[in-house]
């Protein structure tokens, strides 16, 4: 069949399935729709529940603000799907096409979307991972859980990784007055996606409001008491910090396991594609019917060497998903390329975190904007003579502008009359990150290689 003929056909009775019912996977069901697919549509969730929205779980629920059952997706349009939730994907045939489901079930495709996003690090200790009181946030049940428990008034709250998730965790329990430490392996919070310079700030903030922050050291033991509840963390320090709720934030795990053997380009690092969203199989060789979209995915990008990306962010969800499904159903000329500049914010303590392009990526950063003392400033970071990311705490009108300078690859230090000439921002200063073979929760941006099919990938579990 010429592919102008089968791709008529894939669009008016074409058999399309989405395994991920989250938000990317609904996103490229819709515009699936918008676009005239009229075939068969199924969406496969391993949860029970709709996609719903992941980023209100560790602000708005934990402060009580939102309901855990009241974060659902608003659908754009009717996309006349068969659900398939409550049932994990776990095998992918794709000689035969065909998805295997947890139940013993087998779904055929022509074509696939694999939006399978991540998963919430456990600690790796199992035993203490069952302590009552001890909870990671991913899900729309993890965030209820832990809503009970905070509501319940614990004496103390343990956080372990002060990422994103875990520095929101920590406000959201200081706003509501509960007692909080969190520990952290590295120097200061958010090192491992801001560097050390911008660290010095997040650990000030978190000291001003209250938090007990312990860093530069790691979680040796969680301990139960004989009910089999938390009741104690142990660090590598040798102190001992009493916590009836222990909160698990070292990053998250891409859900790939269910594709081992099935000869697909996937790993810890994600599910590599081009930019067009295909995915790759093991030998390099892109495919044509297999795409893929969200936080699984891992793509080259134009702007940052070529190098391959893997974003955990909600607005490149939703791009990279509406790419993908344009894709799936269009003829190779009026494909498009994904190339959306990643991006990231975060509400913490009073203070609005923004940040565009790689960040993890810099070499340097200046402070353009504001002050550090004052947490109203602008930070842009450079990697060999050219601007690569930038950050604004409370200072989020001038990120559109860097952005610009991103996309064109403005050169580095930034000379404008607008740069700010206190002393911290007259000249560029090391970023401080932390050595990428040290543990820690990550960044929200990860460069993984040049090659789709690397083995030699080093994989850092996160370990405190």
């Amino acid at each position: 069949m010429p592919p102008t003929d089968y791709l008529d056909w894939l669009r008016r009775e074409g058999r399309i399935v989405v395994v991920g019912a989250s938000l990317a996977g609904l996103r490229a069901a819709e515009t699936l729709r918008a676009e005239g697919f009229a075939g068969e549509l199924t969406m496969i969730g391993d949860e029970p529940y709709e996609p719903y929205d992941r980023p209100p779980l560790s602000k708005a629920v934990l402060l009580g603000r939102a309901a855990p059952h009241h974060t659902g997706l608003p659908h754009r349009r009717e996309i006349d799907a068969k659900w398939r939730l409550g049932v994990a994907a776990t095998g992918l045939d794709m000689e035969a096409r065909r998805v295997r489901l947890a139940d013993g079930d087998e779904v055929e495709y022509d074509r696939l979307l694999i939006a399978t996003g991540v998963r919430a690090r456990p600690w790796p200790k199992e035993e203490e991972a069952r302590l009552d009181g001890v909870f990671t946030l991913r899900t729309r049940d993890d965030g209820a859980a832990l809503l009970r428990r905070l509501k319940a008034g614990p004496r103390r709250v343990f956080v372990i990784g002060a990422g994103f998730t875990g520095s929101e965790i920590a406000s959201a329990c200081r706003e509501q007055g509960i007692a909080v430490t969190v520990a952290e392996r590295a120097g200061a919070p958010l090192v491992g996606a801001l560097g050390g310079v911008i660290g010095a700030v997040a650990a000030e903030m978190h000291r001003e409001n209250g938090v007990d922050l312990r860093t530069g050291v790691m979680v040796t033991a969680l301990e139960g008491d004989p009910a089999g509840r938390v009741r104690a963390v142990h660090l590598s320090d040798e102190s001992v910090v009493e916590a009836d709720v222990v909160v698990v934030g070292l990053g998250a795990t891409r859900n790939t396991e269910w594709l081992t053997g099935s000869g697909l380009g996937a790993g810890p690092r994600g599910i590599a594609c081009d930019a067009g969203c295909r995915a790759f199989d093991f030998r390099g060789i892109v495919t044509d019917d297999i795409f893929v979209a969200g936080d699984v995915a891992r793509s080259p990008h134009a702007l940052f060497g070529y190098q391959f990306l893997s974003l955990e962010h909600w607005g490149n969800a939703v791009a990279q998903a509406e790419i993908a499904a344009h894709n799936m159903i269009s003829p190779s000329a009026e494909r498009k390329p994904h190339l959306w500049v990643p991006a990231f914010w975060s509400s913490q303590f009073g203070v609005n975190i923004k940040s565009v392009g790689v960040p993890p990526m810099g070499e340097q950063i200046m402070i353009t904007q504001g002050s550090l003392a004052e947490r109203r400033f602008v930070g842009v970071y450079g990697y060999k003579g050219r601007t690569i990311a930038a950050v604004s705490f409370d200072n989020t009108r001038w990120l559109e502008f860097y952005q610009r300078e991103i996309e064109k690859g403005a050169p580095f230090p930034v000379e404008f009359p607008t740069v700010d000439r206190r002393p911290e921002g007259r000249s560029p200063v090391d970023a401080d990150f932390p050595d990428p073979a040290l543990p820690t929760h990550g960044p929200m941006v990860t460069l993984s290689g040049y090659s789709p099919t690397d083995q030699q990938l080093v994989f850092h579990p996160a370990r405190h």
